[in-house]
């Protein structure tokens, strides 16, 4: 067996917020909306590559009460990027919060940490040298 692809579901307090602050931090484009129109209750962003999907925390709660309960704090990203400055810059230009300054670590990767809007926390990396 061989997995292809892994897309991460995240419950989220807002589908529209967290497709804003995607799409002006990570550029990373709207490529799913249900319904078409907002409000909605499911997205997803992409940018060939990654993919990441946001569901309602109202409508997963009337499904799965557990998994509304655990927004923000059940999962971490961690990206591999090109140019971690980019990212840097746009983080900090949305005001998100920095949850770890900008390392270089010992296993040859300069990363920096922030959350989104529903706590996730997204690690960003590029390779030193």
């Amino acid at each position: 067996m061989q997995i292809k692809k892994l897309t991460p579901n995240l419950v989220v307090r807002n589908v529209e917020a967290s497709l804003k602050f995607y799409r002006e931090v990570l550029g990373l484009e709207p490529a799913i909306t249900v319904p078409e129109q907002s409000p909605y209750v499911f997205a997803s962003v992409s940018n060939g590559s990654v993919e990441i999907f946001f569901n309602d925390r109202k409508t997963v709660a009337a499904e799965y009460p557990k998994l509304a309960e655990t927004i923000g704090a059940s999962l971490t990203l961690y990206m591999e990027v090109d140019s971690l400055q980019t990212v840097l810059d746009r983080v900090q230009k949305a005001g998100a919060k920095i949850s770890m300054p900008v390392t270089d670590q010992f296993y040859g990767m300069k990363e920096f940490a922030f959350e989104d809007g529903d706590g996730y926390t997204i690690t960003i990396a590029q390779k030193l040298g």
